[in-house]
């Protein structure tokens, strides 16, 4: 289970207040995320038209992606019954912990029962090969509680930033967005989780620890190796004070198979 060490250190937001300081709660993680505007998964129209030409070139299919009105109405359907007077909150549990990609005006550690970080998400781009596909992480339903980040994007920002992160997200239609209730140290909320699509065809079903780590240990691609964005998982969750057995466990065999095919590890 996820869950944050009790020795944790959290100043939080006095209540009635609003701190011009995205970080007031979370003082240790500035300077840790990368800057939307800095990120290279802030994904204008611009960088969705690059990400269409790098397909063509590739070979893959007119149909890689959701068309644009497809992934809009998803949206669009989700956002209908929300209040758009009102802040925005966008949970994070894997990638978006340190690379949001979109402008928020504060960040809290948050806590969201009944889902577990699972990979079971597979990819043939980005850390991964048509080959070597790479495994992305994903929240599955499970017993117990996931740990994570919860951004918020100001009401009058969230409709452009929302669509920022659909491009992201749900290019492909990877994963099931919904809001779900979780519990903040300033106080509960209700904010946006990408969580498991196992109607996607880029759905993989949860493997042995050991299958998915030598799947993680082989896939590389453009963006880098697959060990490296869980390394990463991993370092924010350490910086976080999150304990995930999961993610702990796979890294150790990940590391392990390496130092194996080194020859650093007797049979």
């Amino acid at each position: 289970m996820g869950r944050f060490q009790s020795v944790q250190v959290i100043r939080p937001s006095l209540p009635g207040t609003m701190s011009t300081d995205p970080f007031v709660n979370l003082p240790h993680l500035r300077g840790k995320l990368i800057p939307a505007d800095q990120s290279t998964v802030r994904v204008t129209p611009e960088v969705l038209a690059t990400w269409d030409q790098r397909a063509r070139d590739s070979g893959r299919p007119a149909d890689w992606r959701l068309p644009d009105d497809v992934r809009e109405a998803s949206r669009n359907a989700l956002f209908a019954n929300r209040d758009a007077s009102e802040d925005l909150w966008v949970y994070a549990y894997g990638s978006l912990m340190w690379d949001p990609g979109f402008h928020f005006s504060e960040i809290r550690t948050a806590e969201l029962d009944g889902y577990q970080r699972r990979f079971t998400l597979q990819s043939i781009s980005g850390r991964g090969t048509p080959d070597h596909p790479c495994l992305f992480l994903t929240l599955e339903k499970r017993a117990g509680t996931c740990a994570g980040l919860a951004f918020r994007i100001a009401a009058h920002a969230a409709d452009h930033e929302s669509a920022m992160l659909w491009r992201r997200e749900m290019v492909r239609g990877s994963y099931a967005p919904e809001f779900c209730p979780m519990r903040t140290p300033q106080g509960d909320i209700r904010a946006l989780v990408f969580a498991s699509n196992p109607m996607s065809v880029n759905y993989f079903s949860e493997k042995p620890l050991a299958e998915t780590a030598a799947i993680i240990a082989a896939a590389h691609g453009a963006l880098g190796t697959n060990r490296e964005y869980l390394e990463q998982v991993a370092a924010q969750l350490q910086a976080l004070q999150v304990e995930d057995d999961y993610i702990a466990d796979l890294l150790r065999l990940v590391q392990r198979s390496e130092a194996a095919d080194r020859g650093l590890v007797s049979s």
